[in-house]
């Protein structure tokens, strides 16, 4: 059987000031995390556009957005995006430094992203659909 070829999916991204002065000292800050969270959180953050809060479009992934995404490797999943602090994910809370987070940030619906497991894999997420922090 041939295997399927995969390419690296980095669509742009959007982040509003808010979000991406919080992120840039929670990335530099490294946060008690592995530097290679931090460090993929800061390449995120330096290829996103900035635009003022309040022109962040509302299907925009932002911090404390409710997000329901497919990965290709296994069914949708709907979390919420926190800080690391707020993290639990048997309340469906992921960090915005974990891997899916970091993938999800800045993405609006029907992006799709290409995104590094902590085992080395590569895979493919998309966005279905976002909801703001209520």
């Amino acid at each position: 059987m041939q295997s399927m070829r995969r390419y690296d999916l980095q669509p742009r991204i959007v982040l509003s000031e808010d979000d991406h002065r919080k992120l840039i000292a929670l990335a530099l800050a490294g946060s008690g995390h592995s530097s290679d969270a931090a460090d993929d959180l800061l390449y995120e953050i330096e290829r996103a556009r900035v635009v003022p809060t309040p022109k962040l479009g509302s299907s925009i992934v932002r911090m404390g957005s409710t997000v329901t995404y497919r990965p290709d490797n296994g069914a949708e999943r709907t979390v919420q995006l926190v800080y690391p602090v707020d993290a639990d994910i048997s309340q469906g809370k992921i960090s915005v430094l974990t891997p899916v987070g970091t993938a999800l940030i800045g993405l609006d619906v029907g992006q799709s992203i290409t995104w590094e497991a902590r085992d080395g894999h590569k895979h493919v997420l998309t966005v279905l659909a976002v909801a703001p922090q209520a």
